[in-house]
């Protein structure tokens, strides 16, 4: 069970109960003891972690943040703080989704020779960030409307600043309504493609266009794709239905 949690919960808990660990055994314990033992903590629960970094992070973070406490002469509560800013920034809602996977610069532009919209589209990018996909949205379709969603309310603030000419929202981009939208835009995980898919299929109108850079939709064919600068992929799915042109 403890393995289907999102990123980065399982890392969270493992620093936290190690945390706990440490500072209630030295109570009947010597430190070094205690350590150890919280340490141990960490490497088992390291095995949560599904790739060689994950595993890395969870093993390592609580005696980096013990090093790192211990050598600005802080209490231990203070490694707390950057987890406070995290949270902040990137809050709980949000970890199922991708964290922030900045759109490089130019990697859209030949989107409009596969994809073409007509002026005063709609153009919709679930998840932006700090606004890199929309600024290269703009640059492919300068005649579109655009609009972007984002959970984080400091990235959306952010991102307003950033892209004036954008309507910016603060939102969940899978309870958000694509229907009204000509192109919705992603950069996600890869095990959110299935999802994003599905929800382009039930509100996406026929015609219309999910847009995906780097990640394709596992077991469906795509209708285009191109490569990006710097060799990402980016792969276009058009939405079936007779009023689509080909």
């Amino acid at each position: 069970m403890l393995k289907r949690l999102p990123w980065p919960l399982p890392a969270l808990l493992a620093w936290a109960g190690a945390w706990l660990i440490f500072v209630g055994l030295q109570r009947v314990l010597p430190a070094a003891l205690a350590l150890v033992l919280a340490c141990a903590l960490c490497t088992a629960a390291s095995l949560l972690g599904n790739t060689w970094w994950r595993r890395a992070l969870i093993a390592a973070g609580f005696p980096l943040s013990l090093a790192l406490t211990g050598a600005a002469g802080m209490p231990a509560w203070a490694w707390l703080v950057p987890l406070a800013l995290l949270l902040l920034v990137y809050p709980l809602n949000a970890w199922r989704d991708a964290p922030l996977f900045p759109t490089p610069p130019d990697a859209l532009n030949d989107l409009p020779d596969l994809a073409p919209l007509e002026p005063g589209a709609r153009v919709f990018d679930a998840g932006c960030g700090l606004g890199d996909g929309l600024i290269a949205l703009r640059q492919a379709y300068p005649l579109a409307q655009l609009e972007g969603l984002e959970w984080s309310r400091p990235l959306r603030w952010l991102c307003a600043r950033r892209c004036p000419w954008a309507r910016v929202h603060r939102g969940d981009m899978w309870q958000a309504d694509w229907s009204g939208y000509q192109l919705v835009y992603l950069f996600q995980r890869p095990e959110s493609m299935a999802r994003a898919f599905a929800k382009a299929q039930a509100e996406l109108a026929p015609g219309a266009w999910l847009v995906s850079l780097e990640f394709a939709v596992s077991g469906v064919l795509p209708h285009a794709h191109l490569h990006a600068p710097g060799g990402r992929p980016v792969w276009l799915y058009r939405m079936p239905g007779a009023s689509a042109k080909a």
